[in-house]
């Protein structure tokens, strides 16, 4: 279940992402949404490695 969140959370991420670009925001906004929803896509993975078992 918590891996299905942190997809979740990503999408959100992926979109804030999308959205500042058009709204030309600095770059370090954006660049750390791209950054903070790649991190929630390898937690989501690892989770899922995890039970696996």
């Amino acid at each position: 279940m918590g891996s299905v969140l942190l997809m979740g959370l990503a999408g959100l991420l992926v979109g804030g992402a999308i959205a500042f670009r058009r709204l030309e925001a600095p770059k370090w906004l954006i660049i750390s949404f791209w950054f903070l929803a790649a991190m929630a896509l390898v937690a989501a993975y690892l989770l899922t490695l995890g039970t696996a078992e």
